[in-house]
């Protein structure tokens, strides 16, 4: 049987991670893949996470199963965070625990497929690569339009409410909650009203993958546009991820929620999803949100948890800060949020300046502010003037 196989090439970014482990340069620097680094160069285990872990080593009192719908109590613990302590979108709403925002994004692809085949998911460009490679795996048929100008650095509304306009009822619209991958760039409040009222219009669902909460600007103002589209729209999709705010990247902790306002269709959504959770991963992986769980059922380890996360937003805003005031090509950067933004450059120039100067861009021109140093900031900078990236000034 594997005889009739070929050797697949590394996909993405996976690829880009091995070639910088081989580079035996001392000095090289990772802008490629999307983790956070401390001022040591190390992803930390957060002290929260440490205290949630130690509680359960000596108070788990059982490796049983916990269903295919994974930890509720953790699902639970997070909806006030997501959707606003005392939010009636919480009584709209059913979460599945999945393996990571990864496996909530394909769980969300999967229910669509079974609930309306014929919708087409409509994504802006550029986007994060692997949106498309889940909707794929289920078959959607997806629509993609242009988002975004990498040369001006601004979001091409018009082209997005031409989009959306031409899409037709029932379909869905993929849209980044906060912090976009991979331009940094999100909708202003006036932007994300018009496209609200464009949803609700045209009766479009949004499918809202919120992966950075509290790494762009807090807690809170992370959450404010999904919040804005979910208070108009009557359904919706939400793919979460904790690998990033919780530091628990390896743990693969995610949910996947859906809201309704009709209780008989909410019902009938979440036990769709259970079903097509099934023959995927049976039941989610439990350490990863049994920490969560822990730390948000404590008041304790809650607030650690948000001081450290806000360290963590402006180490991240720090480091955009540093950039921008570094060049005067780069003062768009300070304007982003979230781990990354996208410089304009071709395949071919970011490979040379991996091969030349030892910096891994990946070759979408797409840089990790998150992981890397204030000593790296210059440089970056000689390196993107020295192959005409930025101007020389």
């Amino acid at each position: 049987m594997f005889d009739k196989l070929q050797e697949q090439p590394q996909v993405g970014l996976l690829g880009l991670l091995i070639a910088f482990q081989a580079d035996p340069r001392p000095n090289k620097i990772d802008l490629g893949v999307g983790l956070y680094r401390d001022a040591t160069g190390k992803t930390p285990v957060m002290r929260a996470v440490k205290a949630a872990e130690k509680y359960l080593q000596e108070h788990q009192d059982s490796k049983s199963y916990i269903g295919r719908e994974g930890d509720l109590a953790f699902v639970n613990l997070l909806k006030p965070i997501i959707f606003g302590e005392g939010s009636d979108l919480i009584d709209c709403t059913v979460g599945l625990q999945t393996p990571g925002g990864c496996g909530a994004i394909r769980l969300g692809a999967d229910v669509i497929a079974t609930a309306s085949p014929e919708a087409r998911i409509w994504t802006g460009t550029p986007g994060w690569p692997s949106h498309n490679l889940f909707f794929e795996a289920s078959s959607q048929q997806i629509v993609e339009y242009p988002f975004f100008d990498l040369v001006e650095q601004k979001i091409l509304f018009d082209n997005v409410l031409k989009a959306l306009n031409a899409a037709s009822e029932g379909d869905v619209v993929l849209l980044h909650g906060c912090c976009h991958n991979p331009t940094g760039q999100d909708f202003s409040t006036e932007q994300w009203q018009e496209i609200t009222d464009l949803l609700v219009r045209r009766k479009l669902v949004p499918f809202l993958d919120l992966a950075y909460q509290g790494l762009g600007g807090g807690l809170e103002k992370d959450a404010q546009a999904l919040r804005l589209v979910l208070g108009a729209v009557d359904e919706a999709i939400i793919s979460y991820s904790c690998d990033k705010n919780f530091g628990l990247y390896r743990d693969r902790v995610g949910v996947l929620f859906l809201m309704s306002r009709n209780p008989r269709d909410l019902k009938a959504a979440g036990s769709t999803a259970g079903a097509c959770a099934a023959p995927s991963w049976g039941m989610p992986p439990d350490h990863g949100a049994a920490v969560v769980r822990t730390v948000l059922q404590s008041e304790e380890l809650t607030a650690i948890w948000k001081a450290e996360l806000e360290e963590m937003c402006a180490r991240v805003n720090g480091n955009r800060a540093a950039l921008a005031d570094a060049h005067p090509d780069l003062g768009f950067i300070r304007q982003q949020g979230g781990l990354f933004s996208t410089l304009n450059m071709t395949q071919q120039t970011a490979k040379r300046i991996r091969e030349a100067y030892g910096i891994y861009f990946a070759d979408s021109g797409r840089m990790n502010l998150a992981g890397m140093q204030p000593r790296d900031v210059q440089p970056i900078i000689k390196a993107l003037v020295a192959e005409d990236v930025l101007k020389a000034v």
